[in-house]
């Protein structure tokens, strides 16, 4: 049988990582457009871009400066913009050529989730047949983001406040996870969740 193909965002904190983690446990295969953001970004030829079009000091003995994009980019929208245009074609590339190799396989998984966080910002909610959503409220997300020192309360509202409304996602979801709770509460949230899919396909 097919794979379902389903969506998973939500806002900077909201537990999106956890919450694929524990479907990976349950069986699911993960498609991870942050991991492949990393791998793009090693990438010559992209690297190359990101200095002509947004500046040669972002990439240092050829790798790029992380947080002095991130500084950048949350800055100033048209940077942003900018870093996506180079960034994203090579990205959703390599999760069609993921998605394929797993269509392919002679044992393929049930449920392929596609971890996106930009889905709704980039239309893509139309490429999968179900969208989940992890909700937490600001407050939860700025603890739990500033709690591990790397960045700032300013720095997570700035790169909340270039998405979607997080509330907006939940509203235009399939599916909500609330992970406001502990790890045993958004643990069984997921195993309903994952049952449904399972029913689904």
């Amino acid at each position: 049988m097919r794979p379902r193909l389903i969506g998973l965002t939500g806002n900077i904190g909201s537990g999106k990582s956890t919450v694929a983690r524990l479907l990976v446990a349950k069986g699911a295969a993960l498609v991870d457009a942050d991991e492949l953001a990393r791998q793009a970004t090693g990438d010559p030829a992209v690297l190359l871009a990101i200095a002509q079009q947004l500046g040669s000091d972002l990439v240092r003995g050829g790798q790029l400066d992380r947080a002095a994009t991130a500084r950048r980019v949350f800055a100033d929208p048209e940077a942003r913009l900018g870093l996506n245009s180079i960034v994203h074609p090579w990205v959703r590339r390599a999760m069609a050529a993921q998605v394929t190799t797993l269509l392919a396989s002679p044992e393929p998984p049930p449920v392929i989730i596609l971890d996106i966080p930009l889905l709704y910002e980039n239309g893509l909610e139309h490429t999968v047949e179900a969208v989940i959503v992890v909700n937490a409220s600001l407050k939860t997300r700025l603890e739990r983001v500033t709690a591990g020192g790397l960045l700032s309360a300013d720095e997570v509202r700035a790169r909340d406040a270039a998405q979607l409304p997080l509330a907006e996602k939940v509203a235009r979801a399939d599916f909500v996870i609330d992970n406001e709770g502990d790890l045993s509460q958004l643990a069984a949230q997921i195993d309903s969740l994952w049952a449904l899919l399972r029913q689904a396909a």
